[in-house]
């Protein structure tokens, strides 16, 4: 047992911070009742469609004592309205529209499901990472199950911003791309393709080669290729960013993935290689605070609470950049000078999460 002795006047600090973390406790279980409508197809029977426990239950074929609980915790929760003056068997239960479009809408800035399905991973990601701690070793990608989340995360990104704003931040290219005029683009860390795929929906004359390490990234991003109708002109390989030997590309794109890397300089003096002597360089990454400072923002507790159970692991691979989430810019600018660039503009580009760099 520990005892910590308080000096005078601690007591309201200490009621503070227990509210603080119960506060977040509260959260992560609401967050995991949300993961289990989500799996369950709950939300789904509820769009459009009010209903009762009993309702429910037969439309998704759970138990109906569940559904009633599952029902009233999300009515206290704020999730769902219900009227708690009708009799417990009667209580119709109703998924606003609102709430339906941050649950349910894939594509919409205000997707709150991959929020959500960070629950299930952090239990495996915690006894991982309560070992790497010890050993400093660093940990693959893969191991950590994160690539349909970190997909979902930036779905919406690339559905809503990355030819809308994201692309015409790029004169020269995106007057080929307007004009029709055939382009060859390099997406390094492609992931599961979303970019890839978002680019050649839009672009019917563009050609786009993603690279990537993590086999079942390349395989899922292969599968949605196909389903995209673009595996034509979109072609994703297993391979290390930092090693691809291929032919000049109008446009490289790292995207959210050199805080990841083990080996950024290495990675980004591929890619000036693979732009040639006229292609552009695009590094997107967390839009972070120039310098460390407490309090911070929400969006960099963010960063840091996936930095300290996910990306500085994998950065740190093999004696790697030890990089992490939280990669200021002047990181950024100290890795591109040693890649050789010359220059590192940020572009005017607005977004919450993410900043524009191009490499010149």
């Amino acid at each position: 047992m520990t005892t910590v002795e308080l000096a005078a006047g601690d007591e309201a600090r200490i009621e503070a911070f227990a509210g603080t973390l119960f506060a977040a406790g509260l959260g992560a279980m609401e967050l995991a009742n949300v993961e289990l409508g989500l799996r369950l197809g709950l939300y789904a029977a509820l769009l459009n469609q009010p209903r009762t426990a009993a309702d429910l239950a037969g439309a998704t074929g759970v138990h109906p004592r569940y559904a009633r609980e599952w029902l009233e915790q999300q009515a206290v929760a704020g999730v769902l309205d219900v009227d708690p003056a009708q009799p417990e068997a009667d209580r119709v239960f109703t998924l606003p529209a609102a709430h339906a479009h941050v649950l349910l809408d894939d594509d919409s800035d205000a997707c709150m499901k991959p929020v959500a399905g960070v629950i299930a991973w952090l239990g495996p990601t915690l006894e991982l990472m309560q070992r790497e701690f010890h050993a400093g070793r660093g940990v693959a990608f893969g191991e950590f199950g994160l690539e349909d989340i970190q997909a979902g995360f930036t779905r919406p990104v690339f559905e809503n911003h990355l030819v809308q704003t994201w692309l015409p931040a790029i004169p020269e290219v995106q007057t080929k791309l307007t004009n029709g005029e055939p382009l060859r683009i390099a997406e390094v860390g492609c992931g599961e393709g979303l970019a890839a795929i978002r680019i050649a929906r839009e672009y019917p004359n563009v050609t786009i080669d993603g690279y990537d390490l993590d086999p079942v990234s390349i395989d899922k991003a292969r599968a949605a290729a196909s389903r995209a109708g673009v595996a034509d002109r979109v072609t994703f390989h297993l391979a290390d960013a930092g090693q691809i030997e291929d032919a000049p590309s109008d446009l490289v794109l790292a995207i959210e993935m050199l805080h990841d890397v083990p080996n950024p300089v290495e990675v980004l003096t591929n890619a000036r290689r693979l732009a040639g002597a006229q292609g552009v360089v695009i590094v997107v990454d967390e839009r972070t605070e120039d310098r460390f400072a407490v309090p911070a923002s929400e969006l960099e507790r963010l960063f840091y609470t996936f930095s300290t159970l996910h990306c500085l692991a994998v950065s740190m691979q093999d004696g790697g950049a030890a990089t992490g989430t939280v990669m200021r810019s002047d990181t950024v600018r100290k890795y591109a000078e040693a890649a050789g660039f010359a220059t590192v503009e940020v572009l005017d580009v607005e977004h919450p999460q993410f900043r524009l760099y191009r490499l010149g």
